[in-house]
């Protein structure tokens, strides 16, 4: 029988130490029970390990094989599968997060065809309510993946093949109906090869037209079976195509108004993927309060000499910080949380290197946290804000905003009832302020 306790030899539960520890493997900022404006951390937090990148990956890239070794990869077929749910598990617990997060194809045995991607799903789905019930770790979100396969080499909805996006409207149905049978949160859709590499081949109005269509099937079945969570698309602008339709939140915000989708699907924003699209992370997290649609995170980041997802722990405090600002003042997290998409480098070959990464992501996001709660305490952030914007509070700007026509506007203005006098934005002294709290 596998032994995956024996994987974690020598690594105990990992509890907080507290700032002044000098245990690698202990929280030292991470306080789950810890109240941070009237909440307890974890459940402002709400993190989540990822099941693809810390057991279905090999450490294998572009350039050269798999450097990890890790026993239940020479495994085949279901033994395979159930042993690496036994060491996601037992990681899962270790850490003592509360969530985690799958893809269909993470989780079950191989398959070289739908039919039998069917059978071997199903089979696993039992065991993994057993480990959830076990342990008292929930579900996230779930998804499917519908980019890895050949099929899906020009994408799954959007693809000119009507039988390819078939398959992956089976896979979509199958990982939804057991994202709701585990008691997930959300589930996400995410359009991995759902773009182009070049127009010459492609009919973008058709293209778009199947991803809405998909979409709407899937709302569609979400009601039907009653699941209650939002489904969520994840923006990403390129890689692995040249042009991702789901480019950031504000292209996505404009696909799900003009589909009719806004009432059941939100984002789950990724770092990584915010940079990539030339946008800051909190730029996206803004973007999708305003327009109503934020949901979740996948915390991580790329790296500035690389263009491409890299995948690291999300680390930058200032980046963090800033993005917690607007997570905490519009709210939190309704059903999503921050799901570590992230993946140990290929030269961290050990065990203790999965804990290294994952306690150093979450005590980064706990130092944001309590540098966002800090500084909104302190009220001169928030202050200024209202000051900044004052005059849209009186009267004159309620009028504009609520009553006037542009010739009653103008006729103001040039009667000489107004005079604008320009006001410093002090960026420098907020960022002073930021720096202050960090």
């Amino acid at each position: 029988m596998f032994d995956a306790a024996g994987f974690y030899d020598g690594i105990d539960p990992i509890s907080y130490e507290g700032p002044d520890t000098d245990n690698p493997l202990a929280y030292r900022h991470y306080d789950a029970d810890r109240l941070v404006l009237g909440k307890r951390m974890e459940d402002h937090l709400r993190p989540s390990a990822c099941y693809w990148h810390t057991f279905c990956w090999d450490g294998f890239d572009v350039f050269g094989a798999g450097t990890f070794n890790r026993p239940w990869h020479a495994l085949e077929g279901q033994a395979m599968a159930e042993a690496k749910l036994e060491i996601a598990f037992e990681f899962f617990t270790r850490l003592g997060w509360p969530f985690f997060a799958f893809h269909d194809v993470d989780v079950m045995a191989p398959a070289e065809n739908m039919v039998e991607h069917t059978e071997n799903f199903a089979r696993i789905l039992d065991p993994i309510q057993a480990q959830m019930e076990r342990t008292g770790v929930k579900l996230l979100w779930g998804t499917a993946n519908v980019f890895s396969h050949p099929r899906y080499m020009a994408g799954a909805s959007t693809n000119p093949d009507p039988e390819v996006f078939a398959c992956a409207a089976t896979q979509i149905r199958q990982a939804l109906e057991a994202t709701h049978r585990l008691g997930g949160e959300n589930y996400v859709l995410w359009g991995g090869r759902e773009g182009y590499d070049t127009l010459l081949n492609t009919d973008t109005t058709r293209e778009l037209d199947q991803l809405g269509r998909m979409l709407s099937l899937a709302v569609e079945h979400k009601h039907k079976i009653g699941f209650k969570g939002p489904l969520l698309i994840e923006p990403k602008p390129h890689e692995p195509t040249k042009h991702q339709y789901d480019r950031d939140t504000q292209t996505v915000y404009g696909f799900l108004s003009r589909y009719d989708l806004l009432d059941d699907v939100k984002v789950n924003l990724e770092t990584n993927h915010a940079t990539l699209a030339g946008n800051s992370m909190d730029h996206e997290i803004a973007m999708a309060f305003t327009h109503g649609i934020f949901g979740s995170v996948d915390a991580n980041r790329g790296d500035p000499q690389n263009g491409w997802d890299t995948d690291q722990f999300w680390m930058e405090p200032l980046d963090i910080t800033r993005s917690m600002i607007h997570i905490v003042k519009n709210g939190g997290f309704k059903t999503g949380g921050f799901n570590f998409d992230s993946k140990v480098r290929r030269q961290s070959i050990d065990a203790s290197d999965l804990f290294y990464g994952h306690i150093g992501g979450v005590d980064a996001l706990a130092r944001g946290l309590l540098a966002a709660e800090a500084m909104l305490n302190d009220g001169t952030y928030e202050a200024f804000l209202k000051d900044r914007y004052a005059g849209w509070d009186d009267q004159l700007g309620k009028w504009i905003m609520q009553d006037a026509s542009l010739e009653q506007i103008a006729a103001k203005v040039e009667a000489g009832g107004i005079d604008p006098q320009p006001r410093s934005g002090r960026q420098e002294m907020l960022e002073n302020l930021l720096n202050r709290f960090v």
